[in-house]
């Protein structure tokens, strides 16, 4: 009995230690174990950014400064991180924004049309406030011979002479200008050779004044900017008509976005963008930007004579 009880003390002396060695790094692991609370501890979560984008209608830099700015201004009252996310073309705008890659948009009517025909609930919450009559102007090179016209059925003066667009997806530089020469019986084999899409308001503007083409067309707005900056040579390039007025740029925002940071947000963002006030000076730096003194509501059915055209001249299926 005595050598027994000898045996078990010497095999408790020698496994305890071994047996201890096994168990203990097994029992800090365990959901209970507080050896290392901070093993436990839950990794702070970064709200994912709300993504803007524009439609590229004038010079990237231009854009760039704008929307930067904006960015700045829209994360402060919104409290969420909001960044800026350029496109290559208006195609692709629309592409970004149906696809999730883009949250809110600001669209031209057409492109605003085309983008909420493919994402559900998707809607029109704010333009500016010259948006809701918005004018298109055509321009002349002086050398051409092409004089200013008072009326829509004078536009025949430009048949058999070059002539240019903006964008193919420009509502001021090609879709409304398209339909105001057809109500002024111009087609387009009427311009002398193919017409040509310059891809974008300043670039209209200066293969006009170079002579590259006759004449052209786009927004109103851009013409006014660039001659009230002196980047214009008037000596060289006139307007010659102004469209009547039809609804154009608007900031299109995907429904999705309450999910991701909660019911009422596209309230507050619509909210946000109507606060910019322009006796506050970093506001209105931003509404100078966009060429306006505010921005006003608006809605989906605003549109509703855009999509109409865009139908009957093939933009909208």
């Amino acid at each position: 009995m005595i050598k027994t009880l000898k045996m078990l003390r010497v095999l408790s002396s020698t496994l305890m230690p071994a047996l201890l060695a096994v168990l203990l790094p097994l029992t800090a692991c365990t959901p209970g174990s507080t050896s290392n609370p901070s093993a436990s501890s839950e990794e702070p979560t970064t709200t994912q950014p709300f993504v803007t984008g524009a439609i590229p209608d004038q010079d990237p830099e231009q854009l760039q400064r704008l929307y930067s700015k904006l960015s700045d201004y829209l994360s402060e009252a919104l409290g969420v991180p909001v960044e800026y996310q350029p496109v290559t073309d208006y195609a692709a705008a629309v592409t970004a924004f149906r696809v999730g890659d883009l949250d809110m948009v600001w669209f031209g009517g057409l492109t605003g049309v085309q983008a909420r025909l493919q994402v559900p609930g998707a809607e029109a919450i704010a333009q500016r406030d010259i948006d809701a009559e918005f004018h298109s102007v055509f321009i002349a090179n002086k050398a051409s011979g092409i004089e200013p016209i008072d009326d829509i059925s004078e536009l025949q003066v430009l048949k058999d002479h070059t002539f240019t667009f903006g964008s193919e997806s420009s509502t001021s530089g090609r879709l409304m200008p398209q339909y105001f020469l057809q109500q002024g019986n111009v087609s387009l084999d009427a311009f002398k050779g193919e017409v040509g899409f310059s891809q974008n308001h300043d670039a209209t503007i200066k293969l006009v004044e170079a002579g590259t083409y006759d004449a052209g067309v786009l927004n109103e707005q851009v013409w006014n900017q660039r001659v009230e900056a002196g980047e214009v040579d008037l000596d060289k390039v006139q307007v010659i008509w102004r469209s009547p007025a039809y609804y154009d740029y608007h900031w299109v925002i995907n429904p999705d976005v309450n999910d991701r940071y909660g019911d009422g947000f596209v309230e507050k963002v619509q909210a946000a963008l109507l606060a910019l006030d322009p006796t506050v000076p970093e506001h209105q730096e931003i509404l100078e930007l966009f060429g306006a003194d505010r921005f006003i509501p608006t809605e989906n059915s605003n549109y509703s004579q855009i999509e109409e055209i865009g139908r009957q001249i093939g933009k909208i299926q």
